[in-house]
């Protein structure tokens, strides 16, 4: 094992079918939902998400774009929307339409990037699969059951919320990105997800938007802005 295992691997079964079902959303472009096991991975292109957002990666990222793009606020949101994809908008998919969660606390995720520097993965250290008290997989090995939906969103708010807040910091501070902007992009990611991932997958598309809307409240409750605001004639 690597220095990155913290899970054993006959733990890992439950991580592996939840990825494999994302994978299976888009066979043609396998990445844009699932994650990887940190520890099958080699460290070439990876960076962890904390350590890497201190030394400044996600500067160098945004300086990149900016050189290259027409508007340096377009290539700030298209920053911010891959690095919001990888903590909330890939465990988004997953809770739509399994109700399931892996763990995307800030001290877990790692960034793959490509060959021109744009996030083309995600990855997490431990692996474990949070689901709903009830479901097929509670009490294996690998898995934590939570006792309801609401307590699901509730964790998964809790756990995002350092990472997001992590890299609304970073991008403030290198492209001036507003927090408003910021978290209105989380909560179109979330919204994104809610709607087109439970088309791809062939499941109840009124339990996905109500599970995405509850993961909305959750984060509004904790005071992050990601609805829109109601304009008033």
């Amino acid at each position: 094992m690597t220095e990155l295992s913290t899970t054993p691997r006959r733990s890992q079964a439950a991580f592996g079918h939840a990825c494999a079902k994302l994978r299976a959303l888009r066979p043609e472009h396998p990445r844009v939902y699932a994650v990887a096991a940190m520890v099958e991975q080699g460290k070439r292109r990876w960076w962890p998400l904390l350590g890497g957002a201190r030394e400044g990666r996600i500067e160098l990222m945004y300086q990149r774009h900016a050189a290259e793009m027409i508007s340096a606020d377009i290539a700030a949101e298209v920053v911010a929307t891959a690095l919001i994809h990888a903590v909330i908008g890939r465990v988004s998919a997953l809770l739509v339409v399994a109700g399931r969660a892996w763990d995307p606390g800030v001290e877990n995720l790692w960034i793959h990037t490509d060959n021109d520097g744009g996030i083309d993965w995600a990855g997490v250290v431990d692996t474990t699969i949070r689901v709903l008290d009830g479901d097929r997989l509670a009490g294996r090995p690998g898995v934590v059951a939570l006792p309801c939906e609401e307590a699901m969103y509730v964790w998964l708010a809790h756990r995002c919320e350092p990472a997001l807040a992590l890299i609304q910091a970073s991008m403030a501070r290198c492209s001036g990105l507003s927090r408003r902007r910021f978290w209105l992009l989380v909560g179109e990611s979330i919204a994104g997800a809610s709607t087109y991932v439970p088309d791809l997958a062939r499941t109840d598309a009124t339990v996905g938007a109500r599970r995405g809307q509850g993961l909305l409240a959750a984060l509004t409750d904790r005071g992050l802005p990601v609805r829109p605001t109601a304009r008033v004639a």
